[in-house]
This record gives C-alpha cells, sequence and structure tokens, in this order.
C-alpha cells in the first residue's frame, strides 16, 4: 500500500499542515494525556490485579477498557507525540499503517467493551432471573476474548486491499481513509459498513440500553417510595447505574465530533470544507476519552477507593491518620477503656464506625491499661487525629506505635 494510489498523494502528505506553535501544542496537550491515562488506568489494572478474586463480570470489561486506554498511550500516541515536535510524521508510510491500524483496533475495542458493558448491565437490571446464570466468569472472559478478535480482524481489511491507512488532513496522526469511498467498491463497501455496523450500531446499542435502564431504576425507585419502604440495595444499583451511564455516556461524547467529522469527510474529495485544524479539535478531544474513565471509577466506588488508600500508605502514612478504640466497661473503677494508635491499612471493614473484632470471650472485669474490653458489650472504633493539647503526651509513644489511656 502507498500513499500514491489516489489524490495522487506525495510525501507531503506527512508534513503537517499547522503552524509551528500549534504542533508543539498538538504535542503537548497528547503528551499530557499518555501521563494522566498511564496513571489513572495503570492504578485502575493494580488494584484489579490486587482484588483479581473478588471481581464479578462488570468489572472485568472494566478492566478491559482500562488495557485499552493504557496501552493506546504506551504503544501509539508516543509516536504521535514525536512527531508533533518534529513538524512532520515520522516513518511515513509504515509508521503510518502501524499507528493508524494499531488506534483503529483499540478504538473498536473500546467501543464494543462500551457497548457489551450497557447490554450486560441492561439485562442484569431488566431481566435478572432470566440472565444473571450466563453474565458471569467464563462468560464474560469469552465476551472480551470476541472483542479482541473481531476489532482485530476488521481494521486489518486494509492491509489486504479493502481500505487504506493514511495521514490526517492536518498531517500528524493517521487513519482510516475515508475519502477511500470514491475510490472503488471495495473501500466504499469497507468505509460504509465501518460506520453503520461498527460505529452506529454500537452507539444505538449503548444509548438504547442506558435509557432502558434509568428508566428500569427509576420505576422501581418509585415503587418503593411509594410503598414507604427503604432499601439499601437500591441505592447500590442506583450507585452502579450512574457509574456505568457516566462512563458510556463520556466515551460517546468524546467521540461522536471525530465521528461527525470523519462523516463529511466521506463525501467530500478535498479538504477544502474544513481547514486543518477543524480536524486537529475533534481527535483531540477523542483522546480525551482515555483520561477520565478512573476518575468515575474512583468517584462512584468505595472499594476502589479503599483499595487506593491501602495501595498509597506506604507512600503518604498521613493518609491513615489515627485509630482511637473506646470500651465501655460495668466496672466502678474504671468505666472507660481508650487506646490510641496509628491506623493501618484495614480490609473491607467500612468508614466511621465499627465493631471492634477483639471483643474477649471471658467474663471477667475489665483490667486496667490491659485493653482488654468487657464481654457482650459493643466497641466502637472511630478514625481522627489528636487534639493539640495532647499532642506533647504522644511524642514518647510514637515508636511502639500505640498509647493506652484509662478513664
Amino acid at each position: 500500500m502507498t500513499l500514491n494510489s489516489f489524490d495522487n498523494r506525495t510525501i507531503s502528505a506527512f508534513t503537517s499542515k499547522l503552524s509551528p506553535a500549534a504542533d508543539i501544542c498538538v504535542g503537548l496537550t497528547i503528551l499530557s494525556v499518555v501521563v494522566l491515562s498511564v496513571l489513572g488506568n495503570g492504578l485502575v489494572l493494580v488494584i484489579c490485579y490486587r482484588r483479581r478474586r473478588k471481581m464479578v463480570g462488570s468489572e472485568l470489561l472494566c478492566v478491559n477498557l482500562a488495557v485499552v486506554d493504557f496501552l493506546s498511550c504506551i504503544c501509539f500516541y508516543p509516536l504521535s507525540i514525536m512527531s508533533s515536535f518534529h513538524h512532520m510524521w515520522l516513518g511515513e508510510n509504515i509508521t503510518c499503517v502501524y499507528y493508524g491500524h494499531g488506534c483503529y483496533t483499540f478504538g473498536l475495542c473500546a467501543m464494543f467493551t462500551v457497548a457489551a458493558i450497557s447490554i450486560i448491565r441492561y439485562l442484569k437490571t431488566c431481566y435478572s432471573l432470566v440472565y444473571a446464570v450466563w453474565l458471569e466468569g467464563a462468560n464474560i472472559q469469552l465476551v472480551c476474548c470476541v472483542i479482541w478478535l473481531v476489532a482485530t480482524v476488521w481494521s486489518s481489511f486494509p492491509l489486504f486491499g479493502w481500505g487504506e491507512y493514511v495521514p490526517e488532513p492536518y498531517g500528524l496522526s493517521c487513519t482510516v481513509a475515508w475519502r477511500g469511498y470514491h475510490t472503488s467498491a471495495k473501500d466504499a463497501f469497507y468505509v460504509i459498513c465501518s460506520f453503520a455496523c461498527f460505529t452506529m450500531v454500537p452507539v444505538l446499542f449503548i444509548v438504547v440500553s442506558q435509557c432502558q435502564i434509568l428508566y428500569k431504576l427509576s420505576r422501581f425507585s418509585k415503587s418503593l417510595s411509594a410503598r414507604g419502604i427503604h432499601n439499601n440495595l437500591k441505592h447500590t444499583e442506583r450507585q452502579l447505574s450512574v457509574m456505568f451511564f457516566c462512563i458510556s455516556l463520556g466515551f460517546v461524547i468524546a467521540w461522536a465530533p471525530y465521528a461527525v467529522v470523519s462523516f463529511l469527510f466521506i463525501f467530500h474529495k478535498e479538504n477544502k470544507y474544513m481547514a486543518p485544524e477543524g480536524f486537529v479539535f475533534p481527535a483531540l478531544f477523542a483522546k480525551s476519552s482515555h483520561i477520565y474513565n478512573p476518575f468515575i471509577y474512583f468517584y462512584f466506588n468505595k472499594t476502589f477507593r479503599r483499595e487506593l488508600r491501602c495501595l498509597l500508605l506506604p507512600l503518604w502514612p498521613t493518609l491513615g491518620g489515627n485509630q482511637v478504640s473506646v470500651h465501655s466497661a460495668t466496672g466502678h473503677q474504671h468505666p472507660i477503656h481508650i487506646q490510641l494508635q496509628e491506623r493501618a491499612c484495614v480490609q473491607n471493614r467500612p468508614f466511621g464506625l465499627s465493631r471492634d473484632p477483639t471483643l474477649s470471650k471471658s467474663k471477667g472485669k475489665a483490667v486496667h491499661n490491659s485493653g482488654n474490653p468487657v464481654p457482650g458489650r459493643p466497641v466502637c472504633t472511630c478514625w481522627g487525629s489528636p487534639s493539640k493539647k495532647s499532642s506533647h503526651h504522644l511524642d514518647n509513644k510514637v515508636a511502639r506505635g500505640s498509647l493506652s489511656v484509662s478513664i
């Protein structure tokens, strides 16, 4: 495949059509996307690996989406960054095919993954009794494999003459030759199918599924409220649905401008209908879709926040704060026992007040400064930091990590 196959393209197609200052701005923008995406999605992958034995079906698809975003920024975008700083596409035709094929493959994987998440959430929400058994474990892994297979096969057709990968109109990126619609029947078939079957159909599934989920949850919530029923499961399901709705909506919004510009580009043989800068902004906006998914996970998912705190605790000990245990007793001499110690990473413990698991089974009285609570009485644990007045009393106890005070 050569760039001279249509429109008499020459090597100048690999030269930037932007000003040098604009090239540097594009390079810095993509570099920011890469840094934020690698950090955010890298943390998501590490946390998912730590709790890999507790993951459910929808989380596996989120992992697949994080892998797509992480690898896209690692394998392909550095080439675009270096080309921006050099004011031309580096490597010419070979790297153009590599970049175009890879980005299109990962873009299809991301779109199919978001569509699969929406469909599976819809089936679980509206038809949980029928499909619940089929939407877990090995079947979700099979869905991920099918997504990668279909995306790889379809994006490989231009390597065999059905379509082509060429530079973008602004010269600093490569994509499918959307104007191939005018060259041959095979190219026209590939372009139309790419938009109809591999863009519009997944987007339609995403929109319809998310609308049905919101409608179902709205009716369910009104039904429970009308009966005066308060259900914690309702709140949890709403949180998950809102999280996946934000992921789906964000992906569609990020890629919609680029899809519209590319679709209009099909029907124009020349680049004159839009300035090169008009192609840059939709492309950069589409790349921003790699950034915000980790923030959505951490905002809506308490498990991710707890795991992130545990992961960062060795690097930033001040995240832990202090642990204060209050033990009440029935005796007359020492009715209350307070223990203050440095907080460590506690797995699967809710925030706020919690019951102390170290209750003694003996029936004795509370022992002064021993830390043994009275049997049968609840012990509450709260998180906080010592006051300024008592800070000087703790200096001598820092090395031991705990301090006991009886009242």
